[in-house]
């Protein structure tokens, strides 16, 4: 099993930015994707960004440029990088992890509780 559990989120204005950790712990030999998911207030979860391996990086249209994904493999810990924020961004931040290269939110076996990210105007 995997344990992953998230950090870094709060209350910031918008432009400011934000960096949001996942440190996973338990059987983490089996991770090789990362990735982090967001559920803004009233909306379905949304893809944010993940990480494949080392350095494979996929990003949702609207975080391309603006949100950072990396990963260290010797402390299994993923980081999330958000420049520029709006209050758009205003969401709870999910990490996911799998074994294996899933393409949808479903294929993450494990999951994170969450952090609150609130970006005020």
């Amino acid at each position: 099993q995997v344990q992953l559990e998230e950090s870094g989120g709060g209350l910031v204005q918008a432009g400011g930015s934000l960096r949001l950790s996942c440190a996973a712990s338990g059987r983490t030999r089996s991770l090789y994707t990362m990735a982090w998911f967001r559920q803004p207030p009233g909306k379905d979860r949304q893809f944010v960004a993940q990480i494949i391996g080392s350095d494979t990086t996929n990003y949702a249209a609207s975080m391309k440029g603006r949100f950072t994904i990396s990963k260290d493999n010797a402390k299994n810990r993923a980081t999330l990088q958000m420049n520029s924020l709006s209050p758009e961004d205003t969401a709870i931040y999910y990490c996911a992890a799998s074994p294996y290269r899933p393409t949808i939110a479903d294929d993450y076996p494990y999951w994170g509780q969450g952090t609150q990210v609130t970006v005020s105007s």
